[in-house]
């Protein structure tokens, strides 16, 4: 993973508030490409494992087969109201698919530890419910860029 920010570093995240950020937010906006070149923007909750963006989607969607045909993607996570208050966090590279399409519930050791952790943070609950609709997938960024404009007030 690399961070790409030059623009910007003062109000950057540093790793730590970048990983609290993400450990706490649900919400992210994913953007594909779809097969003629249009960009296609969706909304996702997610999971963060401290090296990997973690995507739940539905397999039926035009956001699945966008990715199928082209592993491409950018996600944005962001909080604020007033100016003062934006953060977020980018990040951008390719996923790759794990565990069966769509997931039932087979066994797949390499989602055990993030099939906990997304349903205890989107559910409520300790196991993850299988519905047999969606499918995960897994971005490992190529490149991270972050803002915190809280810290503009610091800088002053």
């Amino acid at each position: 993973m690399t961070v790409t920010q030059r623009r910007g570093r003062r109000i950057m995240m540093t790793r730590e508030e970048l990983d609290a950020f993400l450990a706490e937010q649900r919400t992210c906006r994913v953007a594909t490409v779809s097969a003629d070149g249009t960009p296609h923007a969706s909304t996702l909750w997610f999971a963060w494992d401290g090296s990997a963006l973690w995507l739940y989607s539905i397999t039926r969607s035009k956001r699945w087969s966008d990715l199928r045909a082209d592993r491409r993607i950018a996600v944005v996570v962001d909080a604020g109201e007033d100016y003062g208050e934006l953060r977020g966090v980018e990040l951008a590279g390719s996923v790759e698919f794990v565990g069966e399409s769509p997931r039932v519930g087979e066994p797949c050791p390499e989602l055990d530890e993030i099939e906990k952790q997304f349903a205890r943070k989107n559910f409520g609950m300790d196991q993850m419910p299988h519905d047999g609709r969606h499918a995960w997938v897994r971005l490992t960024p190529d490149t991270i860029a972050s803002w915190d404009f809280r810290k503009l007030t610091e800088l002053r």
